[in-house]
């Protein structure tokens, strides 16, 4: 899919290069004139990013940001100015910038950095949907660290979390009891192996709404997160 992005530039020449750059680049751009005109194309397209100077007519960048984050808080937003002041640059962080570039800009660092963004920006989608996992009826958000089945949620501890997302990551196959201490508690000895057992029947009593759900004991070696 080509990104979509709003350019918001009244300056006629540079708005013009930009676009066609960015278009050679292979993105899709709608341009705007000005503040209100880049609200308006906001209002009735989807973009995936913005590119916003900040002195402009009729509404300023960072009004614009502030009105385009007031309806979408996750589309990446980037400043396009030749105000450089410190206070400017952390009002436009503030605002919600994803990257603020100071004019004079050239089209290659304007394109290196929408290409930045667009990586953080994928990074965290990865981030969100490896934080879901589905185990056997369970539904568990070890973001927010939640395991929920039948409409019934219990709030984990972090450490509870921690253990339960490793498990899943590695759901079918060995987990080493050996990585599992080292990775969450820094240590191997007696008290720490101690501990982790406990935590591992916990997770096995809070799982236990579904009987094909089983943490299985590798004597010596670790644990097996089944669901089947």
């Amino acid at each position: 899919m080509t990104p979509k992005i709003l350019l918001v530039e009244d300056d006629q020449t540079l708005g013009f290069l930009l676009k066609e750059y960015l278009q050679m680049r292979d993105f899709e751009v709608t341009w705007a004139q000005n503040g209100a005109d880049g609200l308006r194309r906001f209002n009735q397209e989807a973009f995936n990013l913005c590119v916003l100077d900040i002195m402009m007519p009729a509404i300023d960048g960072f009004t614009l940001a502030e009105l385009i984050r007031n309806r979408n808080t996750e589309v990446p937003i980037i400043f396009l100015t030749a105000k450089s002041l410190t206070e400017d640059v952390i009002k436009g962080f503030k605002i919600g910038a994803d990257d603020y570039i100071k004019k004079p800009v050239s089209e290659e660092e304007l394109v290196a950095r929408i290409q930045a963004v667009f990586r953080r920006s994928k990074i965290s989608e990865v981030e969100e949907s490896e934080a879901l996992f589905e185990i056997g009826k369970y539904h568990f958000d070890s973001k927010n660290q939640q395991l929920t089945v039948d409409g019934n949620t219990r709030q984990l501890t972090e450490r509870e979390a921690e253990l339960l997302k490793m498990l899943c990551q590695n759901k079918g196959t060995l987990v080493s009891r050996k990585y599992v201490l080292q990775k969450l508690w820094g240590k191997t000895d007696y008290f720490t192996r101690k501990s982790m057992d406990v935590f591992i029947s916990r997770l096995r009593k809070y799982l236990a709404a579904d009987d094909s759900i089983k943490i299985m004991n590798v004597h010596g070696s670790g644990f097996v997160l089944s669901d089947n």
